[in-house]
């Protein structure tokens, strides 16, 4: 039993199915396009078994991409859940065979709320055929599964066919990216247009000393304040120096060094620093990586530190640069 041979054949029945079915799309998708797009209320999805799972999929992408959606079961509709679905709605309702009992139930009432209903079924001739308003061809030649049982082609297939849907709207809406990232803030395109420096910054314990400390207190400090650096002042709090564990290593290999001397001694001098806490985090991130350094302070106008921003902050939040 050749296994990959039988994984290419799968791959193949199924890109055919899907090949098949988008030079046969026509007006239908069109006119299920101006419904959706003229419906004042809700996109819901309905469907049973593995058409189920995949209209909760479905539901699932519309909502994030700027139409409103849900995924309501028709058992569950039968018993009670049919006060979800209000007269500004529009039902999508998905059936390979047409005639799902569970799904077939609830039709006649459906078309009682004299609301849309856009029906993705394989035989038009069915009774959710009959019922729709809009008619999506799912049909396909063969399932992948041998025994021609198991739902595989024409499941990928209403998927697809959901997915078209979705980014036809998209573009027909012309949801941005920005409008993307909104509905996902936590994924990693919200957190590149959303989080900014302000969120992420640290401003408590700084490990700030003056230009008067000596080295071996600023070890301590340093160690204190676990960002493996200090800052260092003038006598009017501005930001001067930043002295790091690597300065610290270098500082070591040079004659004549100190502990007594001052930190600001062995310190990097004019350090890199930013005012505008509204600037985007993956930006910051940006600068930190240009500049070669992990830790970016952050100053008010006059120069005083406000807070520091370190690039391990930026990795764990999951920012990625531009």
């Amino acid at each position: 039993m050749n296994l990959i041979q039988i994984a290419q054949e799968t791959f193949q029945i199924e890109a055919d199915a899907l090949y098949k079915a988008a030079s046969r799309l026509d007006h239908n998708f069109l006119d299920a396009i101006d419904v959706i797009l003229g419906t004042k209320g809700k996109l819901i999805i309905t469907g049973v078994g593995k058409s189920g799972l995949v209209g909760a999929k479905m539901a699932a992408t519309f909502a994030s991409t700027g139409t409103s959606s849900f995924f309501l079961h028709p058992t569950e509709a039968l018993h009670g859940d049919l006060g979800m679905i209000g007269k500004d709605d529009t039902l999508l309702a998905i059936s390979s065979s047409g005639e799902s009992e569970e799904l077939t139930k609830i039709l006649p009432h459906i078309k009682r709320f004299d609301i849309p209903l856009i029906g993705l079924t394989g035989n038009p001739n069915s009774s959710l055929g009959a019922y729709a308003d809009v008619f999506l061809d799912i049909s396909v030649e063969k399932e992948a599964c041998p025994f021609g049982a198991a739902p595989t082609t024409s499941t990928t297939l209403t998927m697809a066919l959901g997915d078209a849907l979705a980014v036809a709207l998209m573009q027909t809406r012309g949801f941005r990216q920005e409008d993307f990232a909104s509905f996902h803030p936590g994924g990693s395109l919200g957190k590149k247009l959303f989080v900014r420096i302000k969120d992420l910054m640290r401003t408590r314990d700084l490990p700030i000393i003056n230009s008067t400390t000596t080295l071996k207190e600023a070890i301590v400090i340093m160690s204190e304040g676990k960002l493996g650096t200090v800052l260092i002042v003038d006598e009017t709090n501005r930001l001067i120096a930043i002295l790091s564990d690597g300065d610290l290593r270098r500082a070591l290999m040079k004659e004549g060094f100190s502990l007594e001397y001052l930190a600001l001694t062995y310190a990097s001098k004019h350090p890199k620093s930013y005012t505008d806490t509204e600037l985007l985090a993956s930006e910051a991130l940006e600068i930190i990586e240009k500049s070669k350094i992990q830790l970016l302070v952050i100053t008010n106008q006059d120069g005083a530190i406000i807070g520091v921003l370190h690039i391990h902050d930026l990795i764990n939040a999951g920012i990625k640069s531009k």
